[in-house]
């Protein structure tokens, strides 16, 4: 690997075909999690894909069982406690969003297993997106007590509709790859052993396809998202202050003592 890539840790990369890069998400052991370090490099690799004249396409996905499980408890921990943390995931959540939209080079998404947290967040903005029949999306902010953040805002409602968005996001209900696939969530939806394969093929005919066309369409489609940015920008401060809140605190304990959460049914609102 270049060194373009050297500094890049946390994610395994290689080059599977002629002008193709692969990221993978690689912690089979813990479902694909990501610590503070796994979540800057994704948030960062973006630009460097952007700037890579040796790559026409990307294929992100992840090794074992699962697509990605999210942040660590130790990174929500001190979202709750540190207010420089808060920041820092805060000006990170808004950097892997805009990086993934501003990326000029088709990206190409194959969700294996469970997909939440950041990992879901590429995967859902990828222009491509790919899901395996038994994949489970799962959006669980306000099971932990926060704002629903991230993509939530910025691509839901135009992927699946307000109606969809709101039930899903609101329960934090699981969505299975075929029902991904039926309500818009996602691009296709493939059987499990056909998942990286398919995914191969259509970043290959990306490659092979005209790229300053390709790249110009992709940059006019994403100014859909560049419009919803004020409302993206409010859905993840929004998110960084319920992590101030007793919500917060309550819905990682729970997560942490594998129970239902037990929340105070007032609120200030």
């Amino acid at each position: 690997m270049t060194d373009r890539y050297s500094r890049y840790q946390e994610l395994k990369i290689d080059r599977p075909a002629d002008r193709i890069l692969r990221i993978t998400f690689d912690k089979p052991e813990t479902y694909n999690s990501l610590d503070e370090n796994g979540h800057r490099e994704l948030c960062e690799i973006w630009r460097d894909i952007d700037g890579d004249p040796d790559t026409s396409a990307v294929i992100l996905t992840g090794a074992g069982k699962a697509f990605s499980s999210g942040g660590d408890f130790g990174m929500i921990e001190r979202n709750i406690e540190d207010y420089q943390a808060r920041c820092n995931a805060w000006k990170e959540a808004r950097d892997l969003v805009y990086n993934v939209i501003n990326c000029s080079k088709p990206i190409v998404s194959a969700m294996n297993g469970v997909a939440v947290g950041a990992g879901l967040v590429a995967g859902l903005l990828a222009d491509i997106s790919i899901i395996a029949k038994s994949a489970r999306i799962v959006d669980g902010h306000t099971r932990l007590g926060v704002a629903a953040g991230d993509v939530s805002v910025i691509n839901w409602p135009l992927l699946c509709g307000m109606a969809k968005a709101k039930y899903y996001l609101l329960l934090c209900e699981p969505i299975y790859g075929e029902d991904a696939e039926r309500i818009g969530l996602v691009s296709l939806c493939v059987e499990d052993d056909e998942l990286q394969d398919k995914a191969m093929e259509i970043a290959q005919r990306l490659v092979k396809g005209a790229p300053s066309a390709i790249r110009w369409t992709k940059y006019a489609l994403n100014n859909w998202y560049r419009m919803a940015g004020p409302a993206f920008d409010a859905s993840t401060a929004l998110e960084m202050l319920g992590f101030t809140g007793p919500e917060a605190t309550e819905g990682l304990a729970a997560l942490r003592e594998k129970r239902e959460p037990n929340f105070d049914p007032k609120s200030p609102l």
